[in-house]
C-alpha cells in the first residue's frame, strides 16, 4: 500500500458561508455535522479510500453515533481549521475525533460512530483494499 494509505489524520479548512449562519450571524448548529462530514470525507480520500466504490459494491457508512460539543460560535466568512482523526478502528466501525478551530481557538469538538453496512443494513467487515486501512 502506499504512504497515504497509513494517513490517520487529515486537517481541512472550511470557509463559514452566509446561508450557513441563523438569525443571530452564528453558524447554526446543524451545520457543524456537515462539516464533519467533510472533515471524514477528506481523511478517507486522503487514504486513499474511495466511497463511490463501496456504493458499487453496496457497502455503506451509516452514522451510529455522533456527540458534539460546542464551545464557541462560529460566524459568517470565519475561515475555520478543522481536525479529523480516527480514534479508534474495528473491523466494523470507524471512530473519528474532530476538533473545529478558528485560528487556536477551539470551537466544537466532537466523536462519531460509523458503521459499515450492507444494502440492508446489515453490518458488514470494512474490505481493507476498498479503504487503505491496515491496521483492520
Amino acid at each position: 500500500m502506499s504512504d497515504s494509505a497509513m494517513i490517520n489524520a487529515h486537517t481541512t479548512q472550511i470557509r463559514v458561508r452566509y446561508s450557513e449562519t441563523d438569525a443571530m450571524g452564528f453558524l447554526h448548529h446543524s451545520n457543524y455535522l456537515c462539516y464533519f462530514e467533510i472533515g471524514r470525507t477528506e481523511l478517507f480520500r486522503a487514504q486513499g479510500g474511495n466511497y463511490r466504490r463501496m456504493e458499487e459494491l453496496g457497502l455503506y457508512f451509516v452514522v451510529a453515533r455522533m456527540q458534539v460539543r460546542y464551545r464557541r460560535p462560529a460566524r459568517y466568512d470565519d475561515l475555520l481549521t478543522l481536525k479529523t482523526e480516527i480514534s479508534r478502528l474495528t473491523p466494523a466501525k470507524l471512530e473519528h475525533h474532530y476538533c473545529l478551530l478558528r485560528e487556536s481557538e477551539i470551537l466544537a469538538e466532537a466523536d462519531s460512530i460509523l458503521a459499515c453496512v450492507n444494502r440492508a443494513g446489515e453490518v458488514q467487515r470494512i474490505p481493507e483494499d476498498l479503504v487503505g486501512l491496515t491496521t483492520l
